[in-house]
């Protein structure tokens, strides 16, 4: 098992993910809260729109954690406002809820669930699965055609620049988390060797420079 801890919910106010991380701790969820806010974001008016907190797990605690917060928020289902948003949704918007709950929150999720099941479309557990692994499969894909970023990192890394370092050094090791914890890498296997020649000339080329400088 894996020690390192992923995001699992993100919220605009930290009471919020407070709440979330103390509710998990109780139910033996070793979790943190994490201040993932713009590191710029003070400095604009109005940069407390940018305000972002996580709440993160270990990959292995994301199924049982998702298992929490759905029965947590089922005794809201009763008292839903007769003008909340989510009741005016279609149908296929209604799925996109369910199949992309990670972008939701577990009160929306579940009513959507129950609004399908009210017009007599609701789905099953198996279903629900199979679209998950769908989408997750869908995003697991890497990024295509970065081309030109490429042909930049090769320029700027020629040039000694520690923007083309940079940027080879993304291109080579950036990974995003999915929906189910999983961790893989952001760019195609093609783009991300063309990162690590990028990184390695770039800082080769420095070390070039550095040293003829030295010299004279």
């Amino acid at each position: 098992m894996s020690d390192k801890y992923l995001s699992f919910k993100k919220y605009p106010d930290a009471l919020q993910a407070q709440d979330v991380q103390q509710f998990l701790l109780q139910n033996n969820i070793e979790c943190l809260f994490v201040d993932a806010s713009p590191s710029l974001g003070s400095s604009f008016s109005g940069g407390d729109l940018l305000k972002e907190y996580e709440v993160q797990l270990k990959a292995e605690d994301f199924e049982k954690a998702e298992h929490l917060m759905e029965t947590r928020v089922e005794s809201l289902m009763a008292d839903v406002p007769k003008d909340y948003y989510i009741l005016t949704f279609t149908n296929e918007e209604l799925h996109e809820v369910i199949v992309k709950r990670h972008e939701w929150n577990e009160f929306d999720y579940l009513l959507a669930k129950h609004l399908l099941a009210e017009r007599g479309q609701e789905l099953s557990e198996q279903q629900i699965t199979h679209m998950r692994k769908e989408h997750i499969a869908e995003l697991a894909k890497p990024e295509q055609n970065h081309t030109g970023w490429i042909v930049f990192g090769y320029i700027c890394a020629l040039l000694g620049g520690l923007f083309g370092i940079t940027t080879g050094y993304v291109l080579w090791t950036a990974q995003k988390t999915l929906p189910n914890g999983a961790r893989v890498y952001t760019y195609t296997a093609s783009d991300r060797a063309h990162g690590k020649i990028i990184f390695v000339l770039g800082i080769a080329v420095l070390i070039v420079i550095v040293a003829l400088k030295i010299v004279k």
